[in-house]
């Protein structure tokens, strides 16, 4: 049954891409209702974080004084 772990490997896998994804779209709005205009560094580096690493800056939303502090 090599195939059908392969195939949920590769569920599991776009499974954890989709939720990472939706959490990315959402701190972006966020960060734009707080800080305004997204620069580019933002959105690249939120299109390439992990799931731990959004939740980590979303938790950094509230506190930070300045867009650059939320992802320290």
């Amino acid at each position: 049954m090599a195939v059908d772990r392969g195939f949920q490997k590769g569920l599991d896998e776009g499974k954890i891409r989709g939720i990472a994804q939706g959490r990315a779209e959402l701190l972006a709005r966020i960060l734009r209702r707080r800080f305004g205009d997204l620069p580019e560094w933002v959105e690249i580096r939120l299109r390439e974080a992990t799931p731990a690493q959004l939740e980590s800056w979303a938790g950094h939303v509230l506190d930070a004084a300045t867009l650059e502090a939320v992802f320290d």
